[in-house]
């Protein structure tokens, strides 16, 4: 009796509730589930809380082969963070957010075992970012991957200005993230964004190929090789904590504010007229130096 409930307990779901999650152990299999799909899988400071929380909690099952990080629903993995959280950030509290976002990042680097992004519809921004942080990323054919923060007012500075040089080279990474180009899923394979593209239909089979295969490997030899592979790009952390002080100084801004409102408004932003601002406040500035207005009073010239 006791050897036929140890085999059931062996074979159960481990399950954890959550509000904006789902969270599920099922056949060594840890799957994180973004349950927000009114809002395209958008996340909030809630979701990345729990998304921490969730995967840390794979640490206390060593039988875990791996982990699976996807979207509820077949419209989107996740089109990033959710503008009603985001527009309320400024650089009093934006910090709080960017420590959120590095820690679900090092949560994932720094499990001993695979992460997987299983990507479907859109991938845009964080949720993007989000995807770059995972070790393997497969996408079924309707998925659009593309980095937006320049059309909306945010620095993707929490992975993307990190990655995606290395991943795809400088020129194609820059024309991502400074012209926003989107690449369909294909796209994204073709130039080694993802690992592989297949039909919407066989986006869960091929998933659990994967996870299967890696049943058979070495965890010992998954967890080393995994830290080896990090070793290079863990040099990059300087680099993460810069991008967030910079991100922290654009939370909050006219340009972050215009930018999220257009989107939420669906109309095109204008970018415009803070350029023609700084325009003027820059003829002023160097018309006072021609006027000597940047010497003592006593020193000026006389008119």
């Amino acid at each position: 009796m006791a050897a036929k409930a140890k085999s059931k307990a062996g074979k159960a779901n481990t399950k954890r509730k959550y509000q904006d999650i789902i969270y599920e152990v099922k056949d060594q299999v840890a799957w994180v589930t973004i349950n927000r799909e009114r809002v395209l899988n958008c996340f909030r400071e809630q979701s990345l809380d729990e998304m921490i929380d969730a995967l840390k909690s794979t640490r206390e099952d060593p039988s875990i082969v791996c982990a699976v990080i996807t979207g509820a629903g077949k419209q989107s993995f996740s089109a990033g963070g959710d503008f009603y959280a985001m527009k309320r950030l400024n650089f009093n509290n934006g910090y709080m957010w960017n420590d959120r976002m590095l820690g679900l990042a090092m949560t994932i680097r720094g499990l001993p075992i695979p992460v997987i992004a299983m990507i479907n519809g859109w991938c845009m921004g964080g949720g993007h970012e989000l995807a770059l942080w995972c070790d393997l990323a497969i996408a079924s054919e309707n998925a659009v991957l593309g980095q937006t923060g320049a059309k909306v007012g945010a620095c993707p500075t929490v992975g993307a200005t990190q990655y995606i040089p290395r991943i795809i080279g400088e020129r194609l990474a820059r024309e991502m993230i400074f012209c926003a180009r989107r690449f369909t899923a294909k796209e994204a394979a073709e130039v080694g964004l993802i690992n592989k593209c297949v039909p919407q239909k066989d986006l869960l089979a091929e998933t659990l190929k994967w996870c299967e295969t890696m049943k058979g490997h070495s965890a010992l030899t998954i967890r080393m090789t995994k830290k080896s592979l990090n070793f290079e790009s863990d040099n990059l952390y300087s680099s993460w904590q810069q991008g967030m002080e910079l991100l922290a100084h654009v939370w909050g801004s006219e340009e972050a504010a215009e930018g999220m409102n257009a989107f939420l408004e669906k109309r095109k932003p204008n970018f415009q007229k803070f350029r023609m601002r700084d325009k003027k406040i820059l003829a002023d500035y160097l018309a006072g130096n021609e006027k000597d207005l940047n010497a003592p009073p006593s020193m000026r010239k006389k008119k």
